[in-house]
């Protein structure tokens, strides 16, 4: 089967899945459905890939989907537990709020098929590390690429672990969270999250797909400038006053050690 081929079939199944939560979020009125799959619509493509290439280096195949996997249902575990029982995401409700009764179908295609999109093209270095027939041996660049997936997996697990923690305890309403990974850095999920797929990018790199780089850069842009630091930044920066101290000592998405704080 060609590779271009499988891209279009796990396409399809992510394009069907998100159909299906579409059908899901008008019969509950809630489209913060949508988020808790993020991270399982990624796995889905892997394992339809790997189901539909018996070839290739077989090694790499597993090690990839494994960490796909543990990446991608982590993820949607998490933002289950933490959307639980709580009402549709800020979002979604303004976006509802402005297209009133036509958001029914506008729900779609501003949220939905715009994720089906994305997920598609991101998915990409997945497909063809599962596809990809060249360098049947175990490289520097999978050596790599583990180290780098191991370092994203630290930073975004234990960040929204740590994050979790601090939002249970009633006393810190209204605080910002600056120790641990959090010390270093004012996002380490998003960190995290963005290190872990240029480590998809190097098992890709290994078998010849350095081209699917866009992939990366892609999720490291929404993550940087659109759904992740900068929407976020934008709340906090007025709902805590500490925030402003926390922004001038701490890194926005590099770890590095906190400058000291200016008085």
């Amino acid at each position: 089967m060609g590779l271009f081929e499988m891209i279009l079939i796990a396409g399809a199944f992510i394009l069907g899945m998100f159909l299906l939560l579409w059908f899901i979020s008008l019969v509950i009125k809630n489209a913060s459905i949508v988020d808790i799959f993020w991270g399982f619509g990624f796995v889905l493509a892997a394992w339809v890939s790997f189901f539909l290439s018996p070839e290739g280096f077989l090694f790499r195949k597993l090690i990839l989907l494994g960490l796909v996997t543990i990446w991608g249902l982590r993820l949607s575990i998490h933002i289950l537990k933490r959307n639980w029982g709580k009402p549709e995401d800020f979002r979604y409700q303004k976006w509802r709020a402005d297209n009133g009764k036509k958001w029914w179908w506008m729900s779609f295609f501003q949220v939905f098929f715009l994720q089906t999109i994305l997920m598609w093209v991101i998915s990409v270095p997945l497909v063809y590390v599962q596809w990809s027939k060249g360098s049947p041996f175990f490289a520097a660049w999978d050596a790599l690429a583990i180290i780098l997936w191991m370092i994203g997996f630290f930073f975004e697990s234990f960040g929204d672990s740590q994050l979790a923690r601090f939002r249970s305890d009633p006393d810190n309403k209204g605080k910002v969270l600056d120790t641990g990974v959090w010390r270093y850095t004012r996002h380490p999920n998003y960190f995290g999250d963005s290190t872990q797929w240029w480590g998809y990018l190097l098992f890709a790199v290994a078998g010849g797909g350095w081209w699917t780089i866009f992939s990366p850069i892609i999720m490291t842009f929404f993550l940087l400038r659109v759904s992740g630091v900068a929407l976020l930044e934008k709340s906090l920066a007025v709902t805590k006053p500490q925030y402003k101290d926390y922004i001038e000592r701490t890194s926005s998405f590099i770890p590095r050690f906190p400058k000291k704080s200016v008085k």
